[in-house]
Formats: structure tokens, C-alpha cells, sequence
């Protein structure tokens, strides 16, 4: 019996182990093929929860950036407003809260312009608006200087009417009152303050009644103010 008789042989005495083998080999293949491919789709649904979190996360960045940035724009509005009191012969005079870098003439506009009866020199429309400034618009024929902005090269003890009229107490803003010798904005804000709450001077001897007014200050300010 040669060698390839041999095989054939014990191929056939063993033919039932040769066909176990083969079938447990076909089922390690397959369990084999089925594992890799469960691995492969696993990480491409990882890979795609990923991207929509990486995305869902890039959207909420996005929206919280332009939260904050519109609370602060916001902000920044809050901050450049100011309040100013129209008054006089403006169709709609009360107090407005407007942008800081209005001028006189954009608040007269937004009090519904001047009255008939208005003597549009009697203020300064071009002056630059400030926090808690008086506008006042006087009417033709009242006893009212025209507004002025202080020159620098004059000094405070010096100051005077820039028309050379007496100023009256009664209705001059703060610029006004600041035109007089020894007034600033402080002892000008005073004035008002006091004639909003008590009323019209009578006398300029009464203004002896505002902090920082003594008799020898009334004095010198006689020849420059009035309160008819």
C-alpha cells in the first residue's frame, strides 16, 4: 500500500472528526465576521453621537456669545443715558431720557419743537447735552440771556451775563446761572433745586435761603440778576 492509499485510508476512518472540524470551523468564521462588523458599527454610531453633540454644543456657544454680547450692548446703552428737564416755550416740556451725545436743539425736536411764541436765541442749540441739564426756552420779550458756553480764559470770580442783562433767577438752567461771578455747577444746581421745591424767589434777598449764599455774595450778584 503506497503513501497516497494511506492517506485516502484514514481520511475515510476518520471522515466524521474531518466534518466536525469543518463545521466548527465555518462557525468560528462566522462568529468571526459578525463580531468585526458589530465593532465597526459601533464606532461609527459613536462616531456620529460625537458630531451632532460636538455640533449641539458649538449651537449653544453660539447662542450664549450673542446672549452676552446683547446684555452687554444693553449695558452700554443703560450707561450712555442721560436724563435732561425741557422746559419753557416747548410744545411738550418734562423731563427725557436721551443718548449723551445729543445736542440741544435734537431735545427741543424731541419736546415737539418750540412754541410760536418761542425766541429761538434765547438758547444755545448747539450746545452738547449733559446729565440733569435744565433746557430752558424762553418766550419772545422775556428778560433771559442768550446760552453761552463760558469761555476758558475767563475766571470764575469774573464771570458775567454774556449779553450783559440781568439773568433771572426764576428761569435760568444751570449753564446760565454758572455766567455769574462766584456761581458754579454745584451752587448753580442749588439754585434750582431750591426754586423747584419752594417755589419762585420774591426777592433776591431770599436767596440767602440756598447753601452757600451769604449776604456779601447777594450783594456782589445784585447788579446781575433779577427775579421779575
Amino acid at each position: 500500500m503506497n503513501f497516497q492509499t494511506e492517506i485516502i485510508e484514514k481520511i475515510k476512518n476518520h471522515k466524521k472528526y474531518i466534518a466536525v472540524f469543518t463545521f466548527l470551523l465555518i462557525l468560528l468564521s462566522i462568529f468571526s465576521f459578525s463580531f468585526l462588523n458589530k465593532n465597526e458599527g459601533e464606532t461609527e454610531n459613536q462616531s456620529f453621537s460625537k458630531l451632532l453633540s460636538d455640533q449641539e454644543e458649538n449651537k449653544i456657544d453660539i447662542h450664549t456669545e450673542k446672549s452676552e454680547n446683547s446684555i452687554s450692548n444693553i449695558e452700554k446703552q443703560e450707561n450712555s443715558s442721560i436724563v435732561v428737564d425741557m422746559k419753557g416755550a416747548v410744545n411738550k416740556p418734562g423731563t427725557y431720557k436721551v443718548s449723551s451725545n445729543l445736542r440741544v436743539n435734537d431735545v427741543v425736536k424731541l419736546a415737539g419743537g418750540m412754541t410760536k411764541d418761542a425766541d429761538n436765541k434765547s438758547v444755545n442749540l448747539a450746545q452738547k447735552i449733559t446729565d440733569e441739564m435744565v433746557i430752558y426756552v424762553a418766550s419772545i420779550g422775556e428778560n433771559i440771556n442768550i446760552v453761552a458756553e463760558p469761555s476758558e480764559s475767563i475766571n470764575n470770580s469774573e464771570k458775567i451775563n454774556a449779553s450783559g442783562n440781568k439773568i433771572n433767577i426764576n428761569i435760568a438752567d444751570v449753564n446760565q446761572l454758572q455766567t455769574l461771578s462766584g456761581v458754579g455747577a454745584k451752587k448753580a444746581q442749588d439754585i434750582i433745586d431750591y426754586r423747584e421745591q419752594n417755589g419762585n424767589f420774591k426777592t433776591i434777598e431770599e436767596l440767602q435761603n440756598v447753601n452757600g449764599f451769604g449776604a456779601k455774595s447777594i450783594e456782589k450778584l445784585k447788579e446781575n440778576i433779577t427775579v421779575d
